[in-house]
């Protein structure tokens, strides 16, 4: 969608909202609008991958020390962490054994387009050149993040910070760095400009990445990258991720988001499955699908669609078996502003099969929402722009808190907690 751009660039100049909780201040203004009885975790009580969360959530919530570590994959949705970020906080704020390392990111800024505002990389932005899975010309090595960024030049300084804007009630730390990038060309030196910071640094060339241990915890560091040989004919380095790591356990929750891509553009991404083959997810919340319906009806293959969602489910439990994986329907939209976009109803139809045939849960944002249509009422109430297909500051603070509250609900269905308490919680969190 040629306006993604646009609308992305509008809701990251609006003013963020804190991170506390407005699902009760609102509800008698928007309300209406929404379908409480949807706002579930569908299945998870008959998912004994959802029981195996829910215990170490516990476990965390109880005060012990633990690793869980929650990926979340989508469009623009993601990219601009938004949402994702506001149920980060809810997470990693629990107590204080709940903040788990940054974890994976992913330089926006420097593959021109737009960063997150909860950390910042950035260099001379003149002398890359970003490419996108979801960009039909770019064609080029993807990995993890779906987005690649080519450094051509010379030489740059590269500065990076662990928080900007984030809202955890700790700054992020990191004695560990990793870079991802195309390993398998030597063109460019990557060094980090303090040298006496660096205990060691390796290179693991199947991982494609350069790991540095550091002596001391830093929340940000700068890196110089220089070519090695000025003469080098088409030299490059291309930069797929970041990774901020230290020994703290705790709740680690990654977001993988392209402007644009649906289940057939992230394929592209060769490198993908390696790179995730690096963790062990406990939790992946799959939020792609939008893109993939966003066409007339008679365009639609319902089949394809199956058989992508099928397959990247299958890729999840390989990289592990036990992972529960959280389906989501995608919101109501319209397409191109003319009509309400029908074919969300039968992704649906293909997400809730796929749930009980793996023994998954499901949030289903489409019946949340009020299904066909609903996003136009939605708009109508200042929730999402005009191409009511993203969300505004307040809409998407609001489906943060829907998915939170829905968490909670679920989590205290498996183990026995009262659910108002625990809630209340998290409502509590910024007091």
């Amino acid at each position: 969608m040629k306006f993604k751009i646009l609308v992305l660039s509008l809701l990251m100049s609006m003013p963020l909202f804190a991170q506390d909780y407005i699902l009760d201040s609102i509800t008698p203004k928007y309300g209406h609008l929404i379908n409480f009885e949807a706002n579930t975790f569908q299945y998870a009580s008959e998912s004994p991958y959802f029981k195996k969360l829910f215990n170490d959530l516990d476990s965390v919530y109880a005060g012990k020390k633990k690793n869980i570590h929650v990926f979340h994959i989508g469009g623009s949705h993601i990219q601009a962490d938004i949402y994702s970020n506001k149920i980060r906080t809810y997470l990693q704020n629990m107590n204080d054994v709940s903040l788990g390392q940054r974890g994976f990111v992913y330089p926006y800024h420097l593959a021109h387009t737009n960063n997150p505002t909860n950390y910042r990389i950035e260099a001379d932005k003149s002398q890359w050149q970003g490419y996108r899975c979801s960009v039909r010309k770019d064609s080029v090595a993807w990995g993890l993040s779906g987005v690649s960024a080519a450094f051509r030049g010379t030489e740059d300084k590269i500065y990076v910070k662990a928080n900007y804007r984030n809202y955890t009630k700790k700054p992020y730390t990191f004695n560990k760095l990793r870079v991802f990038y195309n390993t398998w060309k030597e063109d460019y030196n990557l060094n980090i400009s303090d040298s006496t910071l660096v205990s060691s640094d390796t290179i693991n060339y199947d991982g494609m990445y350069k790991e540095y241990r550091f002596n001391r915890t830093v929340d940000s560091v700068t890196l110089d990258l220089k070519i090695k040989d000025s003469t080098s004919v088409s030299p490059e380095f291309l930069l797929m991720g970041m990774e901020f790591m230290n020994d703290d356990p705790g709740i680690e929750y990654t977001t993988i988001g392209v402007n644009g891509a649906s289940f057939y553009w992230y394929e592209r991404a060769a490198y993908f499955e390696k790179q995730l083959q690096l963790y062990k997810p406990d939790l992946f919340i799959i939020s792609i699908g939008t893109n993939d319906a966003y066409m007339p009806k008679k365009d639609f293959n319902a089949e394809e669609f199956r058989a992508y969602y099928e397959s990247f489910i299958q890729m999840i439990q390989r990289a592990n078996p036990e992972c529960a994986i959280l389906l989501t329907v995608p919101n109501d939209d319209y397409y191109k502003r003319s009509y309400a976009n029908p074919n969300t109803a039968t992704q649906q139809s293909i997400i809730l099969e796929l749930t009980r045939k793996y023994k998954m849960a499901v949030w289903d944002l489409y019946s949340i929402m009020g299904g066909l249509g609903s996003s136009n009422n939605w708009y109508k109430a200042k929730l999402m722009p005009s191409d009511r297909i993203h969300f505004t500051n307040l809409g998407y603070s609001i489906k943060a808190d829907l998915f939170i509250k829905a968490l909670v609900d679920a989590w205290a269905e498996s183990t026995g907690k009262d659910k108002t308490l625990l809630l209340k919680h998290f409502k509590n969190l910024d007091e």
